[in-house]
């Protein structure tokens, strides 16, 4: 298939694009470089440097390729500056979402694979999370998310556009190859914070909560490997177009490791001392966030390979250690 995948120069974006050419796929990465690098473009993938706020630059691309399919990443990402700022999570997320999904309508592209979050359901009510699960978002970045889950949903109703919603749970890890060797810019998740001490880069990182009703008091999240999350892009748009069915699939491993699972993982690989600080919950962090991927395993046939705790950590500091 001929694809395009927005915000394809950034972390997980790169990796599903490299995926995708590895699996024998044609593609097109849209990206503004915000906070993707030239860097990640693989060979073989062909580069557009815009803006989803742009319809100039939306129909430059569009007009100048037939697409089969298109992979929405492009979006802000952080669940705390969300909170902050939410009027840019409005723009980015929402309206620039929004503009993709108009111009698959109107240069008839029918088959759209969206970057959805675990953050869709908020304050878990059981473990593990399955699909089923009741939707809460407890930040704006979930609500913005959710919102085009719920576009998504009318649009295929109404413009006959058939969609997948994945939504990750904790993505870490970078190729197992050293094909894709960028960092983030700005780093929110735990795993590349830690390696930023591991690597001296930053002298401390803050651990919020020590406290929770856990093994060692400190939170527990579902760690997929970007590697995994990237096949399952592929297979869940393979099935839209297979079955002409839309879907929505939870992207998680159905195991938890804490954060000082994580810390102490990190030491073991890195030999690197990892300095840390307990300090007061975050207001609305789940002490426990564990994935159900029952129905991903069922439906596409997905089964995490590279996601059990070495190998993401291994192959983040393979990348953190150059």
């Amino acid at each position: 298939m001929k694809i395009l995948i927005t915000g394809g120069a950034g972390y997980i974006g790169s990796h599903i694009a490299l995926e995708c050419i590895r699996q024998g796929h044609k593609v097109t990465v849209f990206d503004n470089l915000s906070s993707g690098f030239l860097e990640n473009i693989h060979t073989g993938v062909v580069f557009y440097k815009g803006s989803t706020l742009s319809n100039e630059d939306i129909s430059k691309v569009m007009e100048s390729n037939d697409f089969d399919a298109v992979i929405h990443m492009a979006a802000s990402k952080a669940a705390n500056e969300s909170m902050i700022n939410p009027s840019q999570y409005s723009i980015n997320n929402i309206i620039g979402g929004m503009n993709i999904i108009n111009a698959c309508i109107k240069y008839n592209i029918d088959k759209f694979v969206f970057s959805s979050t675990a953050s869709v359901y908020g304050k878990p009510l059981y473990i593990p999370i399955d699909e089923d699960h009741s939707l809460n978002p407890i930040n704006y970045y979930g609500f913005s998310k959710l919102s085009i889950e719920n576009n998504l949903e009318w649009f295929s109703k109404l413009k006959d556009i058939k969609y997948a919603s994945l939504r990750y749970f904790n993505a870490a890890g970078f190729d197992k190859d050293g094909k894709i060797f960028c960092k983030e810019k700005e780093p929110q998740n735990l795993i590349p914070l830690v390696m930023e001490v591991a690597t001296k880069k930053r002298k401390v990182i803050d651990i919020y909560g020590n406290d929770y009703n856990t093994k060692d008091g400190t939170g527990i999240r579902d760690y997929i490997h970007v590697s995994d999350l990237s096949r399952g892009h592929i297979a869940a748009l393979e099935y839209i177009d297979t079955t002409k069915n839309n879907l929505i699939l939870n992207l998680g491993t159905g195991t938890g490791h804490s954060v000082l699972d994580v810390i102490s993982k990190t030491k073991l690989i890195s030999n690197r001392n990892i300095v840390f600080n307990f300090v007061d919950r975050r207001l609305g962090d789940p002490e426990i966030i564990i994935a159900s991927s029952e129905k991903a395993k069922n439906t596409i046939n997905w089964n995490p390979q590279f996601s059990d705790l070495d190998t993401i950590i291994k192959t983040t500091w393979n990348i953190y250690n150059k």
